[in-house]
């Protein structure tokens, strides 16, 4: 894959998989500076894409809690870990 798709269709998996390839290139330590910096400047907006679907993710997370009669509440993450805590 080389470029940075800009579809709807584009997963998180895909996303990272492009910025190991980027790193990869950037590490071998061979490209035009021009080069380099396009290539950082896609890396930036691929870690903000995936920045943004694990804040959706984690905005959907639910816990399962037993309750002491036995059954089963959902309860969102966020109210029992409190917002921003295991990051």
């Amino acid at each position: 894959m080389s470029g940075m798709q800009t579809d709807s269709n584009m997963t998180f998996e895909t996303a990272m998989a492009r910025l190991e390839q980027i790193l990869a290139t950037l590490e071998a330590g061979d490209l035009p500076l021009e080069e380099a910096l396009k290539l950082c400047a896609e890396g930036n907006k691929l870690v903000s894409f995936c920045s943004t679907l694990l804040d959706q993710a984690d905005a959907r997370l639910e816990m399962l809690l037993a309750g002491e009669d036995g059954t089963t509440e959902v309860v969102p993450a966020e109210s029992l870990l409190g917002k921003g805590e295991g990051a």
